[in-house]
């Protein structure tokens, strides 16, 4: 398998972490000093511990998802380890964060770091997850650590895709269907949900889930081809 990723990206996105991390302290110091030895300026010390509480959480999210390893792309890259070289790994360098090209068709990877029940609503139509702990309760409030909305997620990524290849294709290839499954990377996940319209499974058994589709609904290989030539031009 090849990987393809915008290592750019990751290391800016990584510094902007660890800047604003950096930051948010500076500032939550600067308000806890005034709050306590200048009260007089409490509209100062407020407006200072505002601002660093959202520095600070845009710092957990950013370390989150581009500084601390493993991130989430080298996760994928890891649980989709040993798939032969028709298939190529895209890491935020399409127009969908992480996407998966090869006989199984085109897959676009949604991966979570939740723990506890992950369930999906039909009435809802929603995925839920429960459980975890204090600290993943922590995590969803102040840490922007939620599961969010899975199914607004797929829905804007194929989307988007699917408008890029129909840009980008010839005009006589039709764009093929485009899959979505949702992994979750945390050892303590307990996924039910088995009545999601996408697949929804820990990461050790997505490679499994690629390689039964393959042999159940592989796509012609002259079109892996050309989309992945442009997906990646420069080494096609």
């Amino acid at each position: 398998m090849k990987i393809v990723i915008d290592e750019k990206l990751v290391n800016r996105n990584a510094k902007i972490g660890q800047i604003a991390t950096i930051v948010s302290l500076v500032v939550l110091g600067g308000g806890m000093f005034l709050t306590f030895q200048k009260p007089e300026m409490i509209g100062v010390s407020i407006a200072a511990l505002l601002v660093g509480f959202l520095l600070s959480q845009v710092g957990v999210s950013y370390t989150n998802r581009w500084g601390r390893s493993p991130r989430p792309d080298e996760q994928l890259s890891q649980a989709l380890k040993g798939l032969d070289k028709r298939y190529t790994l895209y890491h935020y360098s399409t127009p969908v964060s992480h996407l998966l090209v090869g006989p199984a068709g085109l897959w676009i990877l949604f991966i979570k770091h939740q723990k506890g029940l992950i369930t999906y609503d039909d009435k809802k139509k929603r995925w839920k997850q429960s459980g975890g702990g204090f600290i993943q309760a922590y995590l969803k409030i102040f840490a922007q650590e939620g599961i969010g909305r899975p199914d607004l997620e797929i829905e804007s990524d194929t989307d988007k895709l699917t408008r890029f290849l129909r840009k980008n294709l010839p005009e006589d290839l039709e764009v093929p269907d485009i899959r979505a499954a949702l992994v979750f990377s945390h050892p303590e996940a307990e996924i039910q949900a088995e009545n999601a319209p996408a697949p929804t499974l820990p990461v050790k058994k997505l490679k499994d889930l690629i390689r039964k589709t393959a042999k159940g609904k592989p796509i012609k290989m002259e079109t892996v081809q050309q989309i992945q030539a442009i997906l990646d031009p420069h080494e096609n």
